[in-house]
């Protein structure tokens, strides 16, 4: 059997793919893919490196250099042409390892403000450019930070960050993420919208902290050497998705709103940065076990 054929069993079996599915699909019987999936079992592997969210990563992130990358991006996409060549892979990877188990994450939800202004203004090409381009670039800033992109709904992006082992760091790294990609968006998107007279952007961002659970949800098709493969496609299902979709619509353009348990972990130099948010009952009256009440939400100025 070639060897890219065996590492193709791998990766379905890393996936969750069951053993039968793999063979009638790669056309081979399932003795030989129980004894591939055996001898992977049986060789040594290395630990895995701790994931990236558990370091301080906003004193490795460039700033600089990541506003000239996106000022040099943005203004491809709008001169020559629009790409947009990030996968989610590398998510559906790690859901695979946590599937059907209850995991801790940090969810972060950022929106575009005023899509329907620029819908409104602009050429179907030109909104779809700017789309993709804000796109591209908030998600290379989410994994900069240690982040994953779970998915993309319409001009919003929903990520996590793992948080099963330590809480502060994910918290920190999604709070300076968010910080980072609203920096972004002022000095490395705008100017380049500015220079072609089109209307300037803003962003919306909610971060909260809870369990959620992993499922999965349906079949991804992929084509390897010819041949149709269904892969799992994995999905979070947890309040605390609803609650940071749900804060991001309360925050005002370029503000960042987190829930109470984001902010009872941050320090002392963080917490001054953000304030209660006083909202009617009529708006939220979410109730929450931790917070024994109202779950209190801030924001920054």
């Amino acid at each position: 059997m070639a060897e890219s054929q065996q590492q193709t069993i791998i990766n379905l079996h890393n996936s969750g793919v069951p053993p039968d599915v793999i063979a009638r699909q790669l056309d081979i019987s399932r003795n030989e893919v129980d004894r591939v999936i055996t001898d992977a079992e049986k060789s040594t592997k290395p630990p895995e490196p701790p994931s990236l969210a558990s370091f301080y990563l906003d004193a490795v992130v460039d700033l600089d250099k990541a506003i000239k990358r996106a000022q040099e991006r943005v203004w491809k996409a709008l001169k020559v042409e629009s790409r947009f060549d990030l996968s989610t892979e590398e998510t559906q990877e790690i859901l695979s390892k946590l599937a059907k188990t209850k995991v801790m994450l940090v969810i972060l939800h950022i929106d575009l403000v005023g899509s329907t202004r620029l819908s409104s203004t602009l050429p179907a090409d030109r909104l779809a450019a700017i789309v993709q381009a804000f796109t591209q670039e908030m998600s290379i800033t989410i994994t900069a930070y240690g982040g994953y992109v779970l998915k993309y709904v319409g001009d919003a992006i929903l990520a996590f960050f793992l948080a099963n082992d330590d809480k502060y760091l994910p918290c920190i790294n999604a709070v300076n993420c968010a910080r980072s990609m609203i920096k972004i968006v002022r000095a490395g998107i705008n100017p380049i919208l500015n220079q072609y007279d089109y209307p300037e952007i803003n962003v919306r961002v909610g971060i909260d902290l809870g369990e959620n659970v992993v499922v999965q949800y349906g079949w991804d098709t992929h084509r390897v050497d010819g041949k149709k493969l269904q892969i799992p496609h994995y999905d979070i299902l947890g309040y605390t998705i609803n609650i940071a979709t749900k804060m991001t619509t309360l925050a005002k353009p370029d503000q960042i709103v987190i829930g109470q348990m984001v902010y009872d972990v941050l320090d002392d130099r963080q917490k001054s940065t953000f304030h209660p948010l006083v909202i009617s009952p009529e708006v939220w009256s979410y109730m929450s076990d931790y917070s024994q009440g109202i779950y209190r939400l801030y924001g920054t100025a």
